[in-house]
């Protein structure tokens, strides 16, 4: 599994944050036989892509936890699938009174872009999972809704033994609380790998408390109740800097200790983990 965008709301690469990266979401979870599973099409699917064959070879599913612009605008900068003979399956909610195609398609399109979807050159295919596991090459896929603002999910993937679950923009209830749905606590439980949204420090979150995201205690709050393994930090503001962002991990970490969470990462771009037992 490699991290190609860890950001959320919006790409932001300069000089201060080289190490962790400044694309948006896209995790890629690459097990040997089996098509590639990328959680999100944010601006790092692109960086995805260049390790891709491009030559019409390519399968994969793409799992998207909702359509906010940071975690799809990757989907058309992704050069794999755009040869003939390529294939993309994308999975993701229905939306408010429309499917996922037909809200994919309305911003994949002039004036918001210049090229339509459907003129692309490779295959794709919408599918709004059910709160019922699928397999997808034997790779077991359960898709939950997780509060955020507007339909989103959040998705755990199972094979050989090991389990990820993916949590990239959950909204913590209120300052300080550490309830947290029960969806998410079913989605996460005894996950080998929990990646979650981290976005705002306990001092940043009062002003921002109804954008749909949560602080970095409750990211460790939620990994503790779930029994998770690993906590990785997800969705990093794109005002945090890699200083900061040492400084996050380091407190994760003391706060993550007292709560019986084993271990806490940050997301980086180009980090790999390897998740066979």
């Amino acid at each position: 599994m490699t991290f190609y965008g860890v950001r959320g709301s919006t790409p932001c690469a300069h000089e201060g944050n080289k190490r962790y990266g400044g694309n948006t979401s896209c995790v890629a979870v690459e097990v040997p036989g089996r098509r590639p599973i990328m959680f999100d099409l944010g601006t790092g699917a692109r960086f995805f892509g260049l390790t891709q064959p491009n030559d019409g070879t390519f399968q994969g599913v793409a799992l998207l936890t909702h359509l906010h612009w940071d975690h799809i605008q990757g989907l058309p900068f992704f050069t794999p699938v755009l040869c003939p003979g390529a294939r993309l399956d994308v999975y993701g909610p229905r939306q408010e009174g429309i499917s996922l195609k037909d809200a994919v398609l309305a911003f994949m399109c002039p004036p918001y872009f210049p090229v339509e979807l459907e003129v692309l050159p490779g295959t794709f295919t919408f599918t709004e999972p059910t709160s019922e596991p699928f397999e997808d090459d034997d790779i077991l896929v359960r898709a939950i809704e997780v509060p955020h603002i507007g339909p989103t999910l959040g998705y755990r993937v199972e094979f050989d033994g090991v389990s990820v679950a993916y949590v990239s923009d959950h909204q913590q209830p209120g300052c300080g609380s550490t309830e947290v749905a029960d969806s998410v606590l079913e989605l996460c439980a005894g996950a080998d790998i929990l990646i979650h949204d981290a976005q705002y420090t306990s001092t940043e979150f009062p002003a921002k408390a109804d954008w749909g995201h949560c602080t970095i205690e409750y990211a460790v709050e939620v990994a503790a109740q779930a029994g998770a393994r690993k906590l990785v930090l997800f969705h990093h503001d794109p005002g945090h800097d890699d200083r900061q962002i040492d400084e996050i991990v380091a407190h994760a970490a003391q706060v993550a200790g007292r709560r019986g969470v084993p271990e806490v990462v940050a997301a980086a771009e180009g980090l790999s983990m390897q998740l066979g037992r």
